[in-house]
């Protein structure tokens, strides 16, 4: 398989106070497409900076990222706002999904931005929702989700306009174990139906199971790099 994300020794560095605190240091590492990928360490480590910069969200002090033949770290803001509605996807651990919105209006945001006509969407949004077990929630507000339901949604928004790449932060933290199993088996398996990469941020050692590689950071550098378990084709009891 080819390499879809391509870091090149690349850094970031805050300053706080007198000092400067390096979160990425020096990082070269390459993800291969359909690939599932989790990024592990302990809270402080850089890894959640590390995939903010993956996905364009962030950029480096130095260094170079690519995602296909793309340098995204060149690219201007309103160049990358583009290039991510077109190719990527996020779930987040806090959801971040709109109050005043039913679930169904949620999920179809990334669609309406690309400008996406409005019966088709919907019909997308729709068999997403139902893809996740959604299918008599469609219509309720946040406010009348359960956490896990709505982490739900988020993942059928990630998915929508089908990209290329999902980048996953955190995105069990806020759940209990059972939603836990059930949220990563169905982002593995969207995922690899539809040969997406997928790169998801962790502490919870657990969640490696899931994973076809585990890139362990530390200090804002690569620690080591393991195969992941992915027992039972990705999924867990």
């Amino acid at each position: 398989m080819s390499s879809i994300i391509t870091l090149n020794d690349v850094y970031r560095g805050y300053k706080m106070g007198q000092e400067r605190i390096m979160a990425v240091n020096g990082i070269s590492l390459e993800i291969e497409e359909g690939e599932i990928c989790c990024l592990q360490g302990p809270s402080g480590s850089g890894k959640s900076t590390l995939l903010h910069i993956m996905a364009g969200l962030d950029r480096p002090t130095k260094g170079s990222i690519k995602i296909g033949n793309t340098r995204i770290d060149t690219l201007s803001e309103n160049q990358l706002a583009v290039f991510r509605q077109r190719y990527i996807g996020f779930v987040f651990q806090s959801y971040y999904l709109i109050p005043t919105l039913t679930a169904i209006e949620n999920v179809t945001i990334p669609l309406t931005f690309c400008g996406v006509p409005k019966k088709k969407r919907l019909q997308r949004a729709k068999e997403l929702l139902e893809a996740v077990g959604l299918k008599d929630r469609m219509k309720h507000k946040p406010s009348e989700l359960s956490g896990g339901q709505q982490q739900r949604v988020s993942i059928a928004r990630a998915f929508c306009n089908n990209p290329k790449i999902i980048f996953a932060d955190e995105p069990t933290g806020n759940l209990d174990t059972a939603n836990k199993y059930e949220m990563m088996n169905l982002m593995t398996s969207l995922a690899k139906e539809n040969k997406q990469t997928l790169v998801v941020v962790t502490h919870d050692v657990e969640i490696s199971g899931f994973a076809s590689r585990v890139i362990k950071i530390r200090d804002g550098k690569i620690e080591k790099i393991e195969n992941g378990r992915d027992q039972n084709d990705g999924k867990m009891a």
